[in-house]
């Protein structure tokens, strides 16, 4: 692929990532409320999902898409009920609750299946897809040394971004030690979870 190509296709994606979705508002939360331990697996999961949208959208699979929307529609409200149930946790938890992380493996696990639910359970995800490949890219001509260079561009900008988003809330945790602090810190990622997972549902 040429590097224009590549340059209009990371500059799209990087512009849509920037702006906080459920996904980006999800991990934020969270890392403000238990530390950034987690996130990579979140992340992970988040890149997965993307991975999962690109490769439907670069090998003109919109048709199996649209086969497994509903597979998608029970992905997308599994992950909300999670998001919902993460939020009553939230909110109910003790100021130095805070301190607590996942760091179990099947900690890990969950957290890497709810960054992919997130980004599955997304129709947006597609359609941007659908819509950006084919102004930039020559699919029927599309080879495979040009679809492991939009892979990986899709992998480093995400994770770029998402992991960006982590850094920031974890600096700005550090600053939130106080009892009370920690308790609206809380309180706060469980209302920020929770509107997550309602802008799930309605998209």
């Amino acid at each position: 692929m040429t590097a224009s190509a590549l340059l209009v296709f990371a500059g799209a994606y990087l512009a849509v990532l920037v702006m906080p979705g459920p996904g980006v508002t999800a991990l934020v939360a969270r890392v403000l409320a238990r530390g950034p331990q987690g996130a990579p697996a979140f992340i992970a999961g988040f890149v997965a999902g993307a991975l999962a949208w690109f490769s439907l959208a670069a090998t003109g699979m919109a048709l199996l898409a649209a086969l497994l929307a509903p597979v998608f529609i029970v992905i997308r409200y599994a992950g909300a009920a999670y998001l919902l149930f993460l939020a009553w946790k939230l909110w109910n938890a003790a100021p130095r609750a805070a301190v607590l992380t996942d760091a179990a493996p099947y900690g890990r696990v969950r957290l890497f299946l709810l960054g992919l639910a997130i980004n599955l359970g997304n129709p947006k995800v597609i359609l941007f897809f659908l819509a950006l490949l084919p102004t930039v890219v020559d699919l029927p001509a599309l080879t495979p040394l040009g679809f492991l260079e939009l892979s990986g561009l899709v992998m480093l900008i995400a994770s770029s971004a998402l992991g960006t988003y982590a850094l920031v809330a974890a600096r700005a945790r550090r600053l939130l030690t106080a009892p009370r602090a920690q308790r609206l810190v809380n309180r706060g990622s469980a209302v920020a979870v929770a509107g997550a997972a309602a802008s799930i549902t309605l998209r």
